[in-house]
């Protein structure tokens, strides 16, 4: 049962946690008081734990205002209670204020923060010397300004949440549209071959026993267009597996121009010598490397370059981004890029302390024999 008990909701993981230390420089304050005016200052310290454990668990709920507003009413009482240090509660609340994503919200809640705030501080007014007014100062700033970052932050993470459900929205209309592009295929290629197959099937049925020879002419057309059935069908194959680097590279550089990337393309442009399977691959390790260059490096520019020589075929991707060396992009398709070069023995390297840099190998004499034995 107390595997089900959470202190605060899972997605928010460690931070709500870690935030809970900044609780204990108040509560080593209170522990210097003395008598009731002690156990008060706890049972405080107590709700307004309790409000901070609420405010997560109802962030889009009419809860959500009391709770910030009880935070509020704790800071007011204990700043005057205990002292003018205990304004700094008001990082907890600054923080929750920033989710409020509807201006007038926002700017109701920032505005009675602030005037929490400076209610103890007028109310010390003629107590406070100037050096621990300048003292303050930069935290409260601090304080005050930070709802603004949390806010843009928090809409940073739902735009990125939006443009990857988007995505997926894509990818989905993508295969729905491969899918009608193949059935259409299908209905147009192989559904009128296979009625006429059915036809002249039926017809040598009644052909056999009032004329035989055209029975047999009948079947030979039938063993024609079967076979064309079966050209037609390898062809749907080809062109739905099939990648040849010369389309792919023009696919590259229009996605990376459309990701604001110069692309830069050195080597031959002629990959009739390159052997079908050995284009297949390198052109998905290709849009692999090309979509991590726009995801994740902040290039400006990528450059490609295809060279052959007797012993090996390369591909080398390089941009002048971040840097993100070999243990970042094993996360992001490094592992998938080999598994497919291991089909032709092929190897893929990272290099490059500028940017990054993949270079891809594939051994030619070995590369003729896997593909000649896969053909």
């Amino acid at each position: 049962m107390l595997k089900n008990i959470e202190f605060f909701p899972k997605r928010f993981g460690i931070f709500p946690y870690i935030y809970l230390l900044y609780l204990f420089l108040p509560a080593y304050s209170l522990a210097g008081e003395t008598g009731p005016k002690r156990w008060i200052g706890f049972l405080f310290l107590f709700i307004f734990l309790i409000s901070y454990r609420q405010l997560y668990s109802c962030p889009a709920k009419k809860q959500f205002h009391y709770w910030l507003a009880l935070q509020m009413a704790i800071i007011i009482v204990m700043s005057i209670s205990f002292g003018l240090y205990f304004l700094f509660l008001g990082f907890f609340t600054a923080h929750f204020i920033g989710w409020y994503q509807d201006p007038k919200k926002f700017n109701r809640a920032l505005i009675s923060f602030i005037t929490v705030e400076s209610i103890p501080i007028l109310y010390f007014w003629k107590e406070i010397d100037i050096g621990s007014l300048i003292n303050f100062a930069p935290f409260l700033l601090i304080m005050i300004m930070s709802p603004y970052g949390i806010k843009s932050m928090n809409k940073r993470i739902e735009l990125e949440k939006q443009l990857a459900q988007a995505n997926e929205q894509i990818k989905d209309l993508v295969k729905r549209e491969e899918r009608l592009r193949i059935a259409r295929d299908l209905h147009d290629t192989l559904g009128h071959t296979l009625s006429l197959i059915t036809l002249k099937s039926q017809l040598v049925e009644r052909l056999t026993t009032r004329s035989p020879e055209r029975a047999k002419s009948e079947a030979k057309e039938i063993e024609q267009i079967s076979r064309s059935a079966l050209q037609q069908v390898r062809e749907l194959v080809s062109n739905m597996r099939a990648l040849s680097m010369a389309d792919e590279l023009i696919r590259v550089q229009e996605l990376l121009q459309a990701g604001s990337i110069d692309c830069h393309y050195d080597g031959t442009k002629d990959f009739d010598e390159v052997p079908p399977l050995t284009q297949n691959i390198f052109s998905m390790c290709l849009r692999e490397a090309a979509t991590n260059v726009i995801k994740h490096s902040k290039a400006s520019n990528c450059y490609i370059s295809f060279r052959p020589s007797h012993q090996f075929l390369t591909l080398e991707i390089e941009d002048d981004g971040i840097g993100n060396g070999s243990e970042f992009i094993l996360g992001n398709g490094l592992t998938g890029m080999q598994e497919r070069l291991d089909l032709i023995d092929g190897t893929v390297k990272v290099c490059g302390t500028q940017g990054a840099k993949l270079i891809f190998e594939v051994p030619v004499i070995q590369k003729n024999t896997k593909e000649g034995a896969l053909t």
